[in-house]
């Protein structure tokens, strides 16, 4: 996906239990997460004062890129301190992104201790729960739906944590993959629906757990498996001695519903997530895309036809679709086209309409002499509210090809997602805004051709590792698998995650 796109990444999670340089593990974890939210980091760890043999926890966070939240090193070994944390990679979904409270990990000190919750996705009982939660008297700190988990957990009448963790998720709905530290524990919580991924590893005798396996990768950390959806999984000082995790249950849904939209673009392609390789399924989508709508043929006296790419993440897409497609048109070539900045953060995740035209201009350029005379074959991922689209498209026009021919790896986006991605109002999609007519979207961004991934061949390309594998696909389709209780009429500013 064309990384200008009006629609937000997902949080990155990250947690680690039993590790001498724990804070410093969990840094270069959110290094390899940074690409799921770029505008503030955290890490919360917990360390065990030996003079006042008492927890404490330490904390960090602040708005910017992990580099530069922990750009002072000796934040990580003098301030960090202890062999527990969590950390997370944050862009706002429903919230001001603006407020410093709203920085994750979340934490409090409440009677039982410490508590801190880092989360990806969305509650979609905020209001029920806010209001609950409101009339027992309870304040809040933040506009952040994460912070309902926190003052549940704490107001809990269970004596145990394991208990409380298990009664407070019992009352929220929605998606979510959280991670939550206490004084001597680390929990990973997965939504029954398992929308969000979460993966479970250990590294050098200690328990890490990531929204993805290339965290794992950075740290050299073994992936066990996936927290399973409806799972809560507990690490204390008997799972390190033990070498095995504790496992509950907040119950499973009939079917798991995947983000589908982690395998488009969300996820990067040097991960597992829902068990299987993200660009395993990437090629697959372009496989698909080019058996729809192969490319066109050049004539006799035209230069081959070049198949582009927008980076990064349709890289692999583009492979799949070139693979597939040269086999019975040997008229193509793959081209770099499109040269991107890698020192601008994703412009989708900046906010505000004039950002992202900024953004176009300074992330990626043309490569004139690979486009010029040409017919040429662009391929992304998705199309949102088409701006950006359109201003890629006018910056590939202005390099003299003889033709433009976008194809997209998935359907028309024709709703809204209410499960941890900020895909703009029903109104702003372009494919609403042209009732669903290709024809005149096609003309809207001033392209030869334009052809979506059909539905059919999306669901055919995904894969099905689970007899309860199923995915949300509501943003194609408008059909939402959890309630969302209202959330549709909310103000987009009111709660965050």
């Amino acid at each position: 996906m064309n990384p200008l796109k009006s629609i937000h990444s997902n949080c990155g999670v990250f947690g680690i239990f039993g590790h001498p340089d724990a804070s410093v593990m969990t840094y270069y974890g959110l290094h390899a997460l940074q690409h799921r939210g770029q505008e503030a980091a955290g890490i919360v760890t917990s360390e065990f004062d030996t003079q006042k043999e008492r927890y404490r926890f330490n904390i960090h966070k602040d708005h910017g890129l992990v580099l530069s939240v922990f750009a002072n090193s000796n934040i990580l070994t003098d301030v960090l301190k202890g062999e527990a944390a969590i950390g997370h990679t944050r862009y706002s979904t429903t919230g001001s992104g603006d407020s410093r409270n709203n920085i994750q990990p979340l934490k409090v000190n409440f009677k039982d201790g410490h508590l801190a919750v880092s989360h990806n996705g969305n509650f979609t009982n905020t209001m029920e729960l806010r209001s609950m939660l409101e009339a027992k008297g309870t304040l809040f700190q933040t506009t952040t739906d994460t912070e309902l988990a926190l003052h549940l957990i704490a107001q809990s009448e269970q004596k145990e944590m394991t208990d409380k963790i298990i009664d407070a998720f019992g009352q929220i709905k929605g998606a979510y993959s959280i991670c939550i530290l206490t004084d001597d524990k680390l929990f990973a919580v997965r939504d029954p629906h398992g929308v969000r991924p979460l993966a479970f590893g250990k590294l050098e005798g200690s328990f890490v757990f990531a929204s993805e396996t290339c965290a794992f990768d950075i740290i050299n950390a073994e992936y066990i498996r996936d927290v399973q959806p409806g799972e809560v999984v507990m690490i204390d000082k008997d799972s390190l001695s033990s070498g095995k995790e504790t496992s509950f249950s907040i119950g499973q849904a009939e079917k798991f519903r995947h983000c589908i939209f982690e395998f488009i673009y969300f996820a990067r392609p040097d991960s597992l997530i829902f068990e299987e390789k993200v660009d395993k399924v990437r090629r697959k989508l372009g496989k698909s895309l080019a058996e729809e709508s192969p490319s066109p043929h050049a004539e006799a006296d035209e230069k081959k036809v070049a198949v582009i790419n927008v980076p990064d993440s349709s890289n692999t897409a583009t492979l799949g679709y070139f693979n597939r497609n040269v086999k019975c048109n040997k008229d193509l070539k793959h081209e770099i086209g499109l040269i991107r900045s890698h020192y601008v953060g994703r412009t989708f995740i900046q906010p505000g309409q004039d950002k992202r035209k900024m953004k176009v201009k300074t992330k990626f350029n043309t490569v004139k002499g690979v486009i010029y005379d040409r017919k040429v074959v662009i391929i992304d991922d998705s199309i949102v509210r088409g701006t950006t689209s359109k201003l890629l498209v006018e910056l590939v026009q202005k390099a003299g090809p003889k033709e433009v021919h976008l194809k997209i790896t998935s359907p028309p986006v024709v709703a809204p997602c209410y499960y941890g991605m900020d895909f703009p109002s029903k109104g702003e999609l372009i494919a609403n805004q042209m009732d669903g007519n290709i024809e005149l979207i096609r003309d809207e961004l001033g392209l030869t051709s334009l052809h979506y991934l059909s539905f059919r061949s999306l669901k055919e390309s995904v894969p099905y590792m689970h007899p309860k594998t199923d995915y949300c696909t509501a943003c194609f389709t408008g059909e939402y698998p959890i309630s969302i209780n209202g959330l549709e009429k909310m103000n987009k500013h009111q709660f965050d995650d």
